[in-house]
């Protein structure tokens, strides 16, 4: 340690000299480097552009405004809303208040009746769609296509329409339609069931070498043998939650042979004497 005698004689600078010198020495360094003009180019460039994402925010004072949600187009929408309904009905039943079919659909009851003016105008879209909509038209010409044995084309139009068509919503909305007699259900019936009948019982006549039933009545009874019982398996294992194991399309099987089996004794019985 120097004494306080040195530092009085003059071979020490005070302790606010030696800071002001080593101050001194820094900012001469600083200015001849250049430092300074670099500080305030960085400053001006702030000022000029703006750090992206903020910089209109800092130039206005303002939060940048959030998009508005985008609408979807009104088929969009309708679309949605049909197979929320869908659903709904299928588990619900038809005599459910609109209020409660639009919570279903995740929207308020006023855009379910700027979507659709009534729930009958709305069941009858979900009829249209969920009910007449899943019939393929190609069926109709695949079961007519005789190039191909009318076993093969039964088992191949019968396994398709269960997959497919006798889903257990549809078989649902189905049953419900004709609980609430609406008239759902014998539309769809005369519309396509009879139809598909027909085919399959002139198709069928016309490979055993038979006539067809002149009694309309007759050749859809005959046609029912088989589509009704199809239409049955998919009852107990889609609503009475049947647990046979057998797979479904050898039931199918069996049931396209025990009708083939059964049709030339059955045809030969309808003939005109």
């Amino acid at each position: 340690m120097l004494s306080y005698a040195a530092w009085q004689a003059g071979l020490l600078l005070a302790p606010e000299d030696i800071l002001y010198q080593t101050l001194s020495r820094h900012v001469k360094t600083y200015l001849g480097n250049g430092g300074h003009r670099k500080v305030m180019k960085a400053k001006l460039k702030d000022v000029a552009e703006p750090s992206r994402g903020t910089g209109e925010a800092r130039a206005t004072g303002k939060r940048p405004m959030k998009a508005a949600p985008q609408r979807l187009p009104r088929a969009e929408r309708q679309a949605r809303v049909l197979a929320k309904a869908a659903e709904y009905f299928a588990e619900h039943g038809l005599n459910a208040q609109t209020r409660a079919i639009a919570d279903a659909c995740g929207i308020s009851q006023r855009l379910l009746y700027s979507l659709f003016p009534s729930k009958a105008a709305l069941i009858d879209e979900v009829y249209k769609r969920e009910i007449v909509g899943t019939f393929k038209a190609i069926w109709f010409v695949q079961l007519k296509d005789r190039s191909v044995p009318i076993e093969s084309r039964l088992n191949s139009f019968y396994r398709e329409y269960y997959d497919t068509l006798l889903t257990r919503r549809w078989l649902r909305l189905f049953l419900y339609s004709s609980l609430e007699d609406l008239q759902l259900a014998p539309a769809y019936t005369n519309a396509v069931v009879t139809h598909t009948l027909e085919i399959i019982v002139t198709e069928t006549a016309h490979e055993l070498g038979r006539s067809v039933p002149s009694d309309p009545g007759h050749l859809k009874e005959l046609g029912w043998l088989l589509h009704g019982a199809v239409s049955h398996l998919a009852i107990r294992r889609r609503i009475y939650s049947n647990d046979n194991t057998t797979p479904f399309d050898a039931v199918i099987a069996m049931h396209v042979r025990a009708f083939l089996a059964s049709m030339p004794s059955l045809l030969r019985a309808l003939e005109p004497a």
